[in-house]
């Protein structure tokens, strides 16, 4: 079959003004990637009344570009698409919210975004704000999406959809079948407002390249007194395939759950070794690539979920939660190199032991021991922060040290992508019990404070050979009020040799109210390392909670004193 074949052309500029808030960009993958997710270009144009627009632009072009190639084959390209964009939204509002100016949407991160995903003999459209996409065919120039501008007067007018808004996205979408010379340009308005509709397809027409015509375009603009920031780009359909296609073959939703499998089993290429972990929701193994020679995690579905097609695609968001993080503290996904006859996820194998274990070999860890592991966690955990993302399931289980003691979190299966929580059921408590941040049992999202709290946990778990910071009450407190009823047991006593202030940083990442912990995991790293002089202005914690033994055998001493003066003074 014939691979989709295109020409791009594209030219972007700051006209009058000093700064260009426009973004746009492209991208052509090899074949498969090219049969399975496409040819994809984009265009975002900022807002002038905002001095962080140009950000926003390029993020989400960027990120749009990034993200959509990592997301499953078995997604389709809307289901795709979709996903990433709310997800750059998610992120760029959860910015504005950030600045000073968060309740100002004039000032915030927010610009207009406008794509298009070729793919087989289809284009998929996806659109909010007032860019542009046009279809020329046959001489004949069509615009096909709609602007969104609220219009109040001539001379006043505001965008009434855009990325960065508003933290719920509403998207344009649709799909239509493409013929070989149809011509596709996404424009910004610094471009589309002064130029002629057949101007369009004179200046293609004639321009001896696409990159020519697109810089013509943005010149005629300027010509015609266009004052604004000007961007297009143009794309023209050379060849398609000669098998007509939709968009479901090449879309692996439909492959089956693998059979049972077994040792020295052989499938796909892989020979299974052993069985890693089964539950319920999966089952994980080690297996072995016969073809690159290397060992690797394969993560199956569970046969009891075959029919839950929900279960379907929040099993194959994992791996794009994977394929967007490049730390070396997270566990990376494995790209499969042959055709998949089953669904499976592929990760690379961490020769080395879980922390849970390497917990149980080391009981009373030294306090840089507990430092060094802890951080390198954190370090992970910014990595799932900085993409919006939490991992909301961090435990000892789920921590792996390698033989080089380098720490790596795995199992992202009740990760929360900001903007596409929606594949999660929230009416399912994730994570394990102990790790739980409290906000939880309350029936709350979790955030960013809620790993830190989870961090936390373990923390203490290993400063105090093996106990939590809260009694098993805990899990069972389902209210505020009830919340409010637990204590924090203090680490400190007279045998203990943690610091004081090292436990006054624990407690802090633990506090039952998700607002009283730190707002970042590296504030909470900073203050295990370095005396928090909030810390030390404290009053001197009360006896109770430092020594309660030596609190009540005073307590007792001075009830005998008591009884004593009364006897002695009833005799006299």
């Amino acid at each position: 079959m014939k691979p989709l074949t295109v020409s791009i052309g594209s030219a972007t500029c700051a006209g009058m003004k000093t700064i260009n808030q426009d973004a746009l960009g492209h991208w052509m993958p090899q074949t498969p990637r090219l049969q399975s997710k496409g040819i994809a270009l984009a265009i975002a144009d900022g807002i002038s009344s905002s001095e962080v627009s140009q950000l926003a632009s390029e993020t989400a072009i960027t990120q749009f570009l990034e993200d959509y190639y990592r997301t499953s084959d078995t997604w389709s390209v809307k289901m795709s698409a979709e996903n990433v964009i709310k997800s750059i939204n998610a992120n760029l509002y959860s910015q504005s919210q950030n600045e000073p100016d968060r309740f100002n949407k004039d000032k915030g991160y927010v610009c207009t975004f406008s794509a298009i995903i070729l793919r087989s003999n289809s284009a998929h459209l996806f659109h909010l704000g007032d860019s542009r996409i046009y279809q020329l065919r046959d001489e004949t120039l069509d615009q096909l999406t709609t602007d969104h501008r609220h219009v109040v007067s001539s001379q006043e007018s505001y965008l009434s959809r855009a990325l960065g808004i508003n933290p719920i996205l509403e998207l344009d979408y649709q799909a239509q079948s493409i013929a070989i010379d149809d011509v596709f340009i996404l424009a910004t308005d610094g471009v589309y407002e002064h130029i002629e509709a057949d101007q369009f397809h004179q200046v293609i027409a004639s321009a001896d390249s696409l990159d020519k015509a697109a810089e013509h375009l943005i010149n005629l603009a300027l010509q015609n007194g266009s004052q604004d920031n000007l961007s297009v780009q143009i794309v023209r359909i050379d060849q398609m395939p000669s098998h007509q296609t939709d968009d479901n073959d090449f879309n692996l939703r439909e492959l089956p759950f693998p059979p049972p499998l077994r040792e020295r089993m052989r499938f796909d290429g892989y020979e299974i070794f052993r069985p890693i972990q089964i539950s319920s929701r999966s089952h994980v193994f080690l297996v072995y690539d016969l073809e690159r020679h290397e060992k690797l995690v394969m993560k199956t579905p569970s046969m009891e979920l075959q029919d839950d097609t929900t279960f379907r695609e929040t099993f194959m968001l994992e791996e794009w939660i994977a394929k967007r993080i490049d730390h070396p503290n997270v566990a990376k996904i494995k790209e499969t190199t042959r055709g998949r006859s089953y669904l499976y996820l592929l990760m690379e194998y961490i020769e080395g032991k879980s922390l849970e274990q390497w917990m149980r070999d080391h009981p009373t860890p030294s306090l840089e021991q507990v430092r060094y592991i802890i951080e390198q966690i954190a370090n992970g955990l910014q990595a799932f922060h900085r993409k919006a993302m939490i991992h909301q399931d961090i435990r000892p289980a789920n921590i792996m040290i390698d033989d080089h003691d380098r720490i790596k979190i795995i199992d992202f299966g009740s990760t929360q992508v900001a903007g596409v929580s929606h594949l999660l059921d929230t009416n399912v408590l994730r994570g394990t019990l102990r790790y739980s941040a409290p906000e939880y049992f309350l029936g709350h999202s979790g955030t960013e404070r809620s790993d830190i709290y989870a961090l936390g946990v373990i923390a203490y778990q290993m400063l105090s050979a093996n106990h939590f910071p809260y009694s098993r009450k805990i899990t069972e407190a389902r209210s505020i009020s009830a919340q409010r009823k637990l204590t924090y047991r203090s680490l400190i006593t007279d045998q203990s040799e943690v610091p004081v202030w090292v436990d006054d940083a624990l407690q802090k990442a633990l506090h039952i109210d998700p607002a009283k912990r730190y707002d970042e995991v590296s504030e909470f790293i900073y203050d295990l390392h370095h005396p928090n002089p909030a810390f030390l202005k404290r009053t001197q914690r009360p006896i109770l909670q430092r020594n309660p033994i030596m609190f009540w055998q005073g307590m007792s001493f001075l009830l005998v004193m008591v009884i004593v003066c009364m006897i002695l003074d009833n005799q006299s």
